[in-house]
């Protein structure tokens, strides 16, 4: 037994050997069958040549099948079908010997049709049962006496097809720790019902008591279709319980069509959200992007490295990455070389409040589609440091609005926020302001110009999970530290979506817009940040405030408890999406907004912060400072 828990995997030599004594016995047992095990009748019928014969006959077809060449201890269907067409065409080349033999064979080295007949079934029957049955000894290896107090008992929920699939990739992964001990499912017609000895129970209501009894401290949810309210229950109930949750993949996610323990994934953060993820698929953004010279800005940020994955898919002549961020622009474009090798692609390193430089791109390219994501988006360092965030966010995004006019490019999508919604720091009056300038330019050209000119098109979301400098990876960093985990106010809430899904949006407005829309997300329910905080500990296997502490720090400058996605004067309109909404906002002048923005040119030489942040207000009037040390200019307006 210890050379056999030792063993991995059955050499193919031992299978072959294997293999061709079953046949050689099943013939033999062929004999005795057909001779009524009458010892002078099976000595006169040559039943030691004729089931040599049919073993030699059967290890030449196994040449051809390779039914051998099968992992023992991970038998399936397939392996099942390889022996099946062994013992099938070895029985017809018999079969046809036995009529049409002539004087080339002696009549004794061949069985006749009824042994043949009988040597091929239970030989088929001793092939796969054979099999069957070291599979299921090192199953038992794996779970035995010496190694169970190693493994940890788990409960699948899901009793369908890919329930069952996952134990069976769990029971063949010899590093699995996990031994299932039953299952769990909605469906009332499968309770009380057993797969392979292991009982099914209805929904959660024992998940408690196997718990206790059991020692369970597993649960893998492996259900295709299950409503995020049905998952948000399951894994809220696991982390009460102090049981670890994990998913399988998708099916389009499994290596070579087949799932390993492997692929058993732990909870996402995005699977905590309170909603159904938000899945577009618009022919059209084909149809916009294909064969166009297309430049995205912010290219190696995470929304723009994201975006620029989703066009390569679209086919645009020419992909044009610009960012400031010389390594992580070299890392996008490694990932590009290699990932994506048919998208012609151009890496450019530049500033986009860089006037000269952008126009030098801009005449060399001619860009037909923009996609304007760089920005500075930290809002308490942009509260330090309110010029940069002017000049990147407001006059960068100038820039590069009047030099695609200029290049008669056919689409402008800014990239926005929610901060920018009666915004309460500089970095969200700033983005506001870009959206005010990039809506008064398209309505002005829309007035002013009969020919087709560049269409102006504004998106605007929350939190995006796992982007840089967002709070998920932040909690990640210090729960594998030892805590504590830091936030800034027991209330406070933020709307969250997918990196997918905001670049998903950015993509369908550039293809719904018709030029001065800000479109928004109907992102469901906010996400309380303390909540958020407390799942992310309990996950990962410890317990709020005995293994991992949270600590209130306090409002940072400029930060709000709650994000808006439409001020006060803001109304919305329905689109052909119940997901996406246009923000009807109040209309500005182009020429007195330019003006102001050009102003802003002055007073960033003049390197006064206090008279930047007071003509930001007058330009954002809705822009009421929070915890922040320009809460005294709201106070002397």
């Amino acid at each position: 037994m210890n050379f056999l828990s030792r063993l991995k995997i059955l050499p193919r030599w031992i299978i072959v050997i294997l293999d061709s004594s079953i046949l050689f016995f099943c013939s033999l047992f062929g004999y005795l069958v057909r001779f009524n095990f009458d010892p002078v009748a099976i000595s006169k019928s040559n039943a030691f040549a004729g089931s040599l014969t049919f073993m030699l006959g059967g290890l030449l077809v196994m040449q051809n099948t390779k039914s051998y060449e099968g992992i023992v201890r991970h038998t399936g269907f397939r392996d099942a079908g390889n022996i099946s067409k062994t013992i099938l065409i070895n029985f017809i080349i018999f079969l046809f010997l036995n009529f049409f033999h002539g004087s080339f064979l002696n009549e004794r080295f061949l069985p006749p049709t009824s042994v043949l007949i009988i040597a091929s079934l239970s030989g088929l029957i001793s092939l796969i049962f054979y099999r069957l049955l070291v599979k299921e000894i090192f199953v038992y290896l794996k779970s035995g006496v010496s190694e169970k107090k190693l493994l940890r008992n788990a409960i699948i929920f899901g009793a369908g097809e890919a329930g069952i699939i996952a134990q069976e990739a769990i029971n063949r992964d010899s590093k699995s720790l996990l031994n299932v001990v039953a299952f769990f499912d909605d469906d009332p017609k499968k309770e009380g019902k057993n797969i392979d000895g292991k009982r099914i129970y209805r929904g959660l209501d024992n998940l408690e008591k196997l718990s206790k009894e059991q020692n369970v401290k597993d649960l893998i949810i492996a259900v295709r279709y299950l409503s995020v309210s049905r998952k948000k229950q399951i894994i809220d109930e696991c982390l009460r319980l102090n049981v670890s949750v994990s998913m399988v993949p998708p099916v389009d996610q499994w290596i070579n069509g087949g799932l390993t323990a492997g692929e058993i994934r732990e909870i996402k953060i995005e699977d905590l959200l309170s909603r159904e993820p938000i899945v577009l698929d618009n022919p059209r953004i084909e149809e916009d992007i294909a064969g166009k010279v297309v430049l995205v800005t912010g290219a190696a940020g995470s929304i723009g490295s994201e975006l620029c994955r989703q066009i390569s898919y679209y086919h645009p002549k020419e992909l044009i990455l610009l960012d400031i961020a010389e390594s992580p622009l070299y890392d996008i474009e490694q990932e590009f070389k290699q990932n994506y090798p048919t998208c012609p692609i151009k890496i450019i390193l530049g500033d986009v409040r860089n006037k000269r430089k952008m126009t030098e791109v801009f005449r060399e390219f001619r860009p037909q589609v923009v996609f304007h994501a760089a920005a500075y988006k930290h809002v308490p360092m942009m509260e330090n440091y309110p010029e940069e965030a002017i000049h990147a966010n407001v006059i960068g995004t100038k820039i590069l609005a009047d030099l695609s006019v200029l290049a008669k490019a056919e689409k402008f999508v800014f990239v926005s926020t929610d901060k920018a919604v009666n915004p309460t720091n500089v970095m969200g009056a700033s983005k506001r302001a870009a959206e005010m300038y990039v809506q008064a330019l398209n309505e002005f050209l829309e007035k002013n110009h009969r020919q087709p000119h560049t269409k102006f098109i504004t998106t605007r979301f929350g939190n995006v999970l796992g982007s840089n400098g967002s709070v998920i990876p932040l909690f990640k960093k210090q729960n594998e530290q030892g805590g504590p985990i830091t936030v800034t106010h027991p209330d406070i809430t933020r709307y969250f979506m997918t990196i997918p899904e905001a670049c998903q949006l950015v993509l369908e407005a550039g293809v719904m817009g018709e030029g001065g829309e800000i479109y928004v997300f109907d992102m469901g329910e906010p996400v309380k940040i303390l909540d958020l905080a407390k799942k992310m500990i309990q996950l990962s296997g410890k317990k709020v405030d005995q293994d991992i502490k949270i600590v209130f720090t306090g409002l940072r400058e400029g930060e709000k408890l709650f994000e808006e996605l439409l001020n006060d004067f803001e109304t919305v309109k329905i689109t052909h999406h119940p997901k996406i909404k246009i923000a009807q906002v109040l209309p500005s002048s182009f020429k007195k907004i330019e003006g102001q923005i050009e102003l802003f040119q002055e007073l960033i030489t003049k390197n006064s912060e206090t008279d930047i942040v007071r003509h930001l207000k007058v330009l954002v009037p809705e822009f009421i400072s929070n915890s922040s040390r320009f809460e005294v200019l709201d106070r002397m307006n």
